[in-house]
């Protein structure tokens, strides 16, 4: 590679050691990411503290014993409907005790990702986690980033704000090429190759798929994921976003990074050098090491996550991606280089897509194409203008109402909620299939 500065993300980097427990600050921490990442710290009290929690608000009993737990400073949620359930919740875990500081709101993650703290943990769904990810940024914060969603619909904005090595990234196939690549140089790397469980429809052709039902759609062989994050499984979305996220973090071109199918999902990615050498990152698949690595690093937790017991026998499969049956991927290649707000474009329209599908009203095969039209009637973003957050949200809108409506679905009211948005989804992994 060049000697460009340094990406996004970079293991080489030097980071400031930390005496005693790092502070952090848990963002999402009812849903998967977050769960976790409380198990995490609980279980390596001499590593961590955690300052500071938020959430949607729907699993109140859960978030105050959290709080209770972790002896956090403030808790955030973003319903405010949800502060009374919330009080009450933390009245019976405090008892007598104080109560933490209660931030409710649309802008209370925001606030709680700019508090003071080592690092933040974004573990929120979906594009509404952009504007925490962006004051994390702003504040000087080291930024573990499981939403990959922020970084894909705001990545010039990301990109103006971070520090290079300020972002460690948390998706299992991210943390994987983080790894990896701190065995060699940039100049060393040819290309990044993203690994992909190929999902349920793996070895399907596109005739074959366009009877596929929701049922057959959620029955993932490697993963139990809520419905929104299976069907991007299946249709392979989820690589075709994180394939635009290994180019914003990693900076490299997208034609140097390759997806593979591997249907056991025990090597997460791989880098190839120019000498020929590839290095890949293989653990069981379990989130808590990527979490690790997104809270500890450069420090690695013993026993973060179960490891291979090599006793046993074990094959390990990799196929070439059908790019016919799942033209997922080569889309987000192109609204990646596109840039601008074409990648906000893509996710929204895909989340409302993959609604209709749930609900019944787009076949299968219907939901890139429907896509793929939006992505198409958005046409080229504006060469040589500053991207803002209002334009990706209109965007954003855009794509939602026109993908609904060649779906057939009626209008969404404002205050409708989306399936991915919420943390009553209660899913054990996120996208890493």
């Amino acid at each position: 590679m060049s000697d460009s500065p340094a990406p996004l993300a970079d293991p080489h980097l030097v980071f400031d050691p930390v005496e005693g427990a790092r502070e952090i600050a848990i963002l999402g921490s009812t849903g998967s990411i977050g769960t976790q990442a409380v198990d995490l710290v609980l279980r390596n009290p001499d590593r961590f503290k955690v300052t500071a929690l938020s959430a949607n608000g729907g699993r109140a009993g859960l978030l105050a014993e959290q709080a209770r737990r972790l002896r956090v400073r403030t808790v955030a949620v973003a319903q405010e409907s949800a502060v009374p359930a919330l009080r009450e919740a933390l009245d019976a875990q405090y008892g007598s005790d104080p109560l933490p500081e209660i931030l409710a709101g649309p802008e209370a993650a925001t606030e709680v990702a700019a508090s003071a703290c080592h690092t933040v943990l974004n573990g929120i769904t979906g594009s509404i986690g952009l504007a925490p990810t962006l004051a994390a940024l702003e504040a000087g914060r080291t930024l573990a980033l499981a939403n990959k969603e922020s970084l894909i619909v705001g990545g010039p904005l990301v990109k103006a704000l971070a520090k290079p090595g300020q972002i460690i990234p948390v998706d299992s196939e991210h943390a994987a090429l983080f790894q990896a690549l701190a065995a060699g140089t940039r100049a060393d790397v040819r290309k990044l190759v993203v690994t992909a469980s190929g999902g349920p429809f793996r070895g399907r052709t596109k005739a074959e798929l366009a009877d596929v039902t929701r049922e057959d759609a959620l029955a993932h062989p490697t993963w139990a994921m809520g419905p929104v994050i299976t069907v991007n499984s299946a249709t392979l979305v989820n690589k075709g976003l994180e394939v635009i996220e290994a180019h914003l973090l990693y900076d490299i071109p997208f034609e140097r990074i390759e997806v593979v199918v591997h249907p056991q999902s025990y090597v997460h990615s791989m880098v190839e050098f120019t000498d020929g050498s590839t290095l890949a990152q293989a653990t069981p698949p379990d989130m808590r090491g990527p979490i690790a690595i997104g809270l500890g690093w450069p420090e690695r937790i013993p026993d973060a996550a179960p490891a291979f017991d090599w006793t046993k026998a074990s094959t390990w499969e990799f196929f070439p991606l059908d790019t016919e049956a799942f033209p997922s991927v080569g889309l987000a290649r192109h609204v990646g280089e596109l840039a601008g707000t074409a990648p906000a474009v893509f996710n929204a329209a895909n989340e409302e897509c993959v609604e209709a599908f749930l609900a019944g009203s787009l076949p299968f095969n219907g939901i890139m194409e429907t896509v793929t039209e939006v992505v198409a009637e958005h046409g080229t973003p504006a060469a040589g203008t500053s991207l803002t957050v209002a334009d990706v949200l209109d965007a954003e809108t855009w794509a939602r109402a026109r993908a609904r409506e060649l779906a057939g679905l009626t209008p969404r009211t404002p205050d409708a909620p989306r399936t991915s948005r919420t943390d009553n989804d209660r899913t054990t992994a996120e996208a890493r299939a």
